[in-house]
């Protein structure tokens, strides 16, 4: 069998790299191949439109799942923990949501616990009933608090008669957090530290230093930024409580990463691969007494930053996507964020949805079964080693101008992240990036039904003044498009975008395709033809439909013949559109038409446009 399979082989010669890059300019026929086919990322570096055994980084053969430096991950097998978050201040309810989850499979529970409840009482009511041994507990908790929390945990751990070798969770301290997203500096942090590690000295799966990178990913930030930014975070405390006395190893084996997941697919399962890499390499550099401490350990979150209000069951297929490549990139935990929360409070469907979706991973793809499935992919194994050298020169970039704490302070995280946030809704707006439903493909008849987005907090009940700090900016990316609709169903009326589909018969169609969705993404209602015989059949239907917009769909050469006429026939009764950028236009122009619609413009500020002229 073997010496068939080799005789069959023997009969295909080499193809050579250069062979292939040779077929590919020879199919553009005359197109850049630089242009065309390499994908200049938002992150720095080019992918190539193919990869081969050539362009693996050096010694990734000798990587092994469970072994420093853990690129293929921190186990030997690829089990990860179902989380999901619980924001319930009444100890009983939330109890009660938590139980029922955990019996529907959930096997991590998330707990918001604000300020005011962190009492000898609270806890109790809170876990009676859990197995804190079985069932991961995590506690999102007032930074001022976090102590006594935390010694209280542990005090009900040892009542209750747990092995607390067994209990799994974690404390989300994280100082520098809370400074980022409400300018609140909260000094001696190291000490609060010191006493977490102290409190939890006989847990030693339960972590009480929280690196919260998810927050930078649901501001924007391109993918290196957040790894870069997360390393040199997660090493601000690595390097503080060490040098305040405590041992590398202790530090190190409480800290918890928190990122988040972008739908950036197989760049997402690279991230992961990237940051266990260099994480190690960072805890290497303290000489702890074991390589293990090296270990990131890493509960993901899918991102906030694409979700949407209109669409909003798309949000399901995105969050599925995001859960997925973190699972092939063997992450400890992963949080689907319910496709609702953008609007209200998750309801028990959203959080049924969300929770089933890793099920499914789980129980039906099976994603568990096979550890780091991407490793030796030419492509994942390339993007790994692109990401980390991008993500390594930010760090390095941050620890040389004095550490993240530093740049915290002084606004250069919020700004950069912000830049990166800005970046990304100006290549919406013009169509580099799409977010279906939102600035491409809308549902034409879909209303928003009084769904408003709904306002977020950190949710650990503090109220303390804004200390002056500049403040993480966390907005959606496609908030403004969601507002340019809502002022549209706001205005109590839907404008009517009428297409006037004449001429060439492919042209027409789909330039009047193109007209439907731009315009359908303000809320209008837009009325396709099949098309007219004549302008003047065309201009008729238009004013008999009472349209507030007509677009003449038509071929480029045709326009010089059409588009005139047409536009003097509608006069000032409806605003005129061309769609297409034709070779007449400067003579288009002349004769006073104004707008044209086509894949060069900014689809968010002609829209505005157009609902000024409106009056909206």
């Amino acid at each position: 069998m073997d010496k068939e399979k080799e005789k069959l082989f023997s009969e295909f010669s080499p193809v050579s790299t250069e062979n292939w890059k040779d077929k590919i300019i020879e199919d553009l026929k005359g197109a850049d191949y630089e242009k065309k086919m390499v994908w200049r990322t938002g992150e720095g570096f080019n992918v190539n439109p193919f990869y081969r055994k050539e362009d693996l980084p050096a010694g990734y053969e000798s990587c092994v799942p469970g072994e420093y430096p853990y690129t293929r991950g921190n186990k030997k097998c690829n089990c990860w923990l179902i989380r999901q978050d619980i924001n319930i201040e009444n100890a009983s309810e939330a109890n009660a949501k938590a139980k029922k989850l955990i019996g529907e499979g959930v096997d991590s529970i998330s707990f918001k616990v604000k300020g005011k409840l962190v009492t000898p009482e609270y806890i109790p009511a809170l876990l009676d009933g859990i197995d804190a041994e079985k069932t991961e507990l995590n506690f999102s908790v007032c930074p001022g608090k976090a102590i006594e929390f935390t010694q209280l945990f542990a005090e009900y751990c040892k009542q209750r008669g747990f092995d607390l070798e067994k209990v799994r969770g974690s404390i989300g301290y994280d100082p520098i957090a809370k400074e980022l997203l409400a300018g609140k500096v909260i000094e001696n942090y190291t000490e609060t530290i010191k006493a977490l590690i102290e409190a939890t000295s006989g847990m030693p799966k339960f972590r009480c230093i929280a690196v919260n990178s998810c927050k930078l990913n649901n501001a924007g930030a391109y993918i290196t930024q957040e790894l870069g930014y997360a390393l040199a975070w997660g090493n601000e405390y690595l390097n503080a409580v060490t040098e305040a006395g405590v041992p590398v190893d202790a530090v190190a084996k409480n800290m918890k990463f928190n990122m988040g997941i972008s739908s950036n697919f197989f760049m997402e399962i690279a991230k992961f691969r990237a940051a266990r890499t260099l994480w190690a390499k960072i805890v290497e550099q303290y000489a702890p007494e074991c390589k293990c401490s090296g270990k990131m350990i890493v509960h993901a979150e899918t991102s906030e930053f694409n979700l949407t209000l209109f669409d909003s069951y798309v949000n399901m297929l995105r969050t599925q996507t995001e859960a997925m490549s973190a699972a092939i990139a063997g992450v400890e935990s992963i949080t689907v964020t319910p496709f609702d929360s953008v609007y209200e409070a998750p309801t028990d469907f959203a959080m049924r949805i969300a929770k089933n979706q890793q099920l499914i991973l789980k129980h039906e793809s099976h994603l568990d079964k096979v550890v780091d499935p991407a490793g030796g992919s030419y492509y994942i194994e390339s993007l790994t080693a692109s990401i980390a050298a991008e993500a390594w020169k930010i760090f390095l970039a941050v620890e040389e101008a004095g550490g993240f704490h530093k740049a915290v302070k002084e606004g250069k995280i919020q700004k950069s992240v912000e830049e990166s946030g800005n970046n990304r809704r100006t290549a919406l707006a013009k169509r580099k990036e799409i977010l279906l439903g939102t600035n491409q493909y809308p549902n034409f008849s879909e209303t928003s039904e009084g769904k408003r987005p709904a306002e977020h907090c950190c949710g650990c009940g503090c109220h303390e003044n804004n200390a002056g700090g500049t403040t993480l900016a966390i907005r959606r990316l496609g908030e403004e498009f969601e507002q340019l609709r809502l002022r549209t169903e706001e205005s109590g009326r839907r404008p009517k975008a009428f297409m006037l589909t004449i001429g060439n018969l492919a042209m027409r169609q789909a330039r009047a395709q193109f007209s439907c969705n731009f315009l359908a993404t303000a809320g209008y209602e837009v009325i396709d033809n099949l098309g007219f015989k004549s302008v003047e059949e065309g201009v008729a239907a238009a004013l008999d439909a009472k349209a507030d917009i007509v677009v003449i769909c038509s071929s480029d050469d045709e326009y010089a013949e059409y588009a005139i006429p047409a536009f003097k026939a509608i006069g000032e009764k409806a605003i005129f559109i061309v769609a297409g950028a034709p070779a007449c236009m400067d003579e288009l122009q002349q004769a006073g038409i104004e707008n044209f619609i086509h894949v060069r413009v900014n689809v968010l500020e002609t829209l505005k446009g157009l609902n000024a002229k409106l009056g909206i």
